[in-house]
């Protein structure tokens, strides 16, 4: 990976400014300029805070590209970093107009030339997608990377009508990144600011686990309820070791103007992501908005740039994966395999998993290299109705469908399904995978199963690129729990397949290939640490009650940026607990430590939450703590029963 330093462009930063909303409102933003004259501007909003959070990307970032003649502009979200008010929940429809105001107000500056794209990863992918839908005037191009189009089909928060763990877990982590404060070196109110975010800072695993179905709250964001008012280029990147690998063949379907990239990296950009290989992210995005920016000709792209993946080891850590790029239309020519299930197993044949079925299958958005993605699945393949494959010298672009007709002998359940490169030696590596609620078999009539009645269950697997070496069998796995991925139903059918189908999306024609520019960046941020941090995973089986649990430390240590003095430091540890016999067993703790010092002022917040459930309702609590120094300043007790209808 390559450091850049030097720039066509001078680049001129402005550490803190204020935007002002028309409600008066001041949001916190940091600015990177190239050049003296009117240039066009770049924006990012999110709520991870510009001082700290995502500082360290940021200044990897936003000055490459500030320095090639633009304006970069990192702004804090409403409520969040070391902006003003209070934020009350994901892409509400106030953030989602300060977004719209904020392009209004770069575009009136005598530094922009009225030309704004907007870009951003994760939360910042999915809401430069939805203010697109907004259509501010001066928005001309947008870069979206790890986002997704469908807030309830395909987020972290349910999959398929199924309730993510994550869910859960997603909630404790914005309760954590929520309770710090402002920076006091920029705001001498930062603790009555600070006090006051945390009397509101709300629990919101509740109110999406409460949305069980697809309703207005999950419509709104979402931009597939109509791709036409998304006029605006789109540049979406993704990974195959992300779960929003869908989200570029979902744009480039409805979209004309769409480009896409996806490599097989985790949720981070494509210039600092594992595995690798990495690449020139920012010299793509710099090619986009040269294009639509600045007016340039001559910089088409392919529609779609993918990484095929080719049959390795299994590794939960891996660094690099082999494999080969492809530049082409999406979906490339297919020559599709239609398998008949009855033909290549012995139907029919029960399926009824344990609930501690899934712990070797990683994170939903792994972030690095600690144990985050799915390791070797032989021995969770062990636990399920497999059916091998003849898949040897294979290329599988696409996404698999799975039509399965099933008796239930309950009224509500999982179907999970992945697919798997297996190596002659045994070691299953996953391709791709996909999970179905068995009450949203309609989705647009959610409703239980009536036992003992036969039903046809169709289900689309994630999107993959990938192709099986000679000798390697491809695999169907079927389950119906994946602990901790799903949160387990109260009672869960076991399902008795009677026939079915798979239909594949085999390539059997060659493809042009791409050669990526090489990974490049500005300089990293000038920091110290002070203690390095450490991290731990591991699942752990009692064997006098039979309970598993999958057990997870980061310790992110302690940093000191040498630029303004800011010492950071986080901790997390979750636990996943299950008994294989008793999905009412299932319970989650998740304990966060949020540390910001300078000096003599030393702040520390704590978040611990708990998900639990009974037959009728899930529990969530959460404990929220401040302290000032060695000062209690802060104290609240959340707890919240959510009702079953359909989980």
């Amino acid at each position: 990976m390559g450091i850049v330093t030097d720039f066509p462009f001078a680049v001129t930063e402005t550490e803190h400014l204020w935007v002002s909303m028309p409600d008066g409102t001041r949001l916190a933003a940091r600015m990177w300029r190239g050049g003296d004259g009117p240039v066009p501007a770049v924006l990012e909003m999110i709520p991870y805070r510009k001082r700290d959070g995502t500082l360290p990307r940021d200044e990897m970032m936003h000055p490459y590209v500030a320095g090639h003649g633009y304006a970069c502009i990192r702004v804090d979200l409403r409520g969040s970093g070391d902006s003003d008010g209070l934020l009350d929940d994901e892409y509400s429809a106030q953030e989602l107009q300060d977004c719209c105001d904020v392009i209004g107000w770069i575009a009136a500056q005598d530094w922009c030339d009225g030309r704004v794209g907007m870009m951003g990863k994760s939360w910042g992918g999915f809401n430069c997608l939805q203010t697109a839908h907004l259509a501010p005037p001066a928005l001309k191009a947008v870069i979206s990377v790890c986002s997704t189009t469908d807030r309830f089909a395909d987020d972290i928060h349910w999959k398929g009508g199924c309730l993510l763990g994550e869910n859960f877990g997603w909630g404790a982590v914005m309760l954590a990144y929520q309770s710090r404060p402002p920076d006091p070196a920029l705001r001498a109110d930062w603790r009555e600011e600070w006090l006051r975010r945390l009397e509101a800072l709300p629990h919101l695993a509740p109110r999406w686990a409460g949305h069980q179905e697809r309703d207005g709250y999950w419509r709104h964001g979402s931009v597939c309820e109509d791709f036409s008012r998304l006029t605006v280029p789109v540049l979406a990147i993704g990974g195959w070791a992300d779960n929003y690998m869908n989200t570029p063949a979902a744009l480039l379907a409805a979209l004309p103007q769409a480009r896409a990239i996806i490599g097989p990296w985790v949720h981070q950009y494509p210039h600092t992501a594992v595995p690798g290989p990495r690449i020139g992210f920012l010299q793509e995005a710099l090619r986009w908005w040269d294009r639509w920016l600045k007016g340039q000709t001559g910089l088409e792209v392919p529609r779609m740039r993918a990484y095929v993946q080719h049959s390795a080891p299994p590794d939960a850590s891996a660094a690099q994966r082999p494999g080969h790029w492809i530049a082409t239309d999406w979906p490339p020519p297919a020559d599709p395999l239609t398998v008949v299930l009855g033909e290549a197993a012995r139907l029919p044949a029960t399926v009824a998993t344990p609930s501690h079925h899934g712990m070797l299958g990683g994170e939903f958005f792994p972030m690095g290299l600690n144990a985050e993605m799915p390791g070797d699945q032989r021995d969770e393949d062990g636990l399920c109705l497999t059916i091998d494959i003849d898949g040897a010298g294979m290329t599988l672009i696409g996404q698999a469908v799975l039509q399965l007709e099933v008796t239930p002998d309950r009224p509500l359940g999982h179907l999970y399904a992945r697919l798997c490169d297996v190596a002659p030696d045994g070691a299953s590596l996953r391709i791709a995978h996909g999970c179905l609620s068995l009450a949203h078999r309609d989705p647009a009539n959610p409703a239980p199963l009536v036992p003992g009645k036969p039903v046809v269950l169709t289900l689309a697997l994630d999107q993959m690129a990938h192709h099986l070496a000679p000798g390697h069998r491809l695999r169907l796995v079927l389950a119906t729990s994946c602990w901790p991925f799903l949160w387990p139903v109260a009672d869960p059918a076991a399902l008795t397949v009677e026939a079915g189908t798979l239909t594949l999306p085999r390539v059997s024609a060659g493809l042009p290939g791409w050669e990526p520019p090489m990974a490049e960046h500005a300089a990293p941020w000038q920091h110290r640490v002070l203690r390095a941090g450490h991290a731990g995973r591991r699942i752990e089986h009692d064997l006098i009650s039979g309970t598993r649990a999958l057990v997870i430390r980061d310790d992110g240590g302690e940093t000191e940026n040498l630029t303004h003095g800011l010492v950071t430091g986080e901790t997390v540890e979750e636990r996943w607990q299950i008994h294989p016999d008793d999905p009412l067993s299932a319970r989650a703790t998740i304990r966060w430590e949020e540390r910001l010092s300078r000096g003599d002022w030393r702040v520390r917040t704590e978040v611990l939450a708990e998900q639990w459930g009974d037959a009728t309702h899930l529990h969530m609590t959460a404990h929220v703590r401040a302290w000032e120094g060695d000062r209690l300043v802060h104290e609240r007790r959340l707890h919240d029963a959510v009702a079953r209808r359909v989980i």
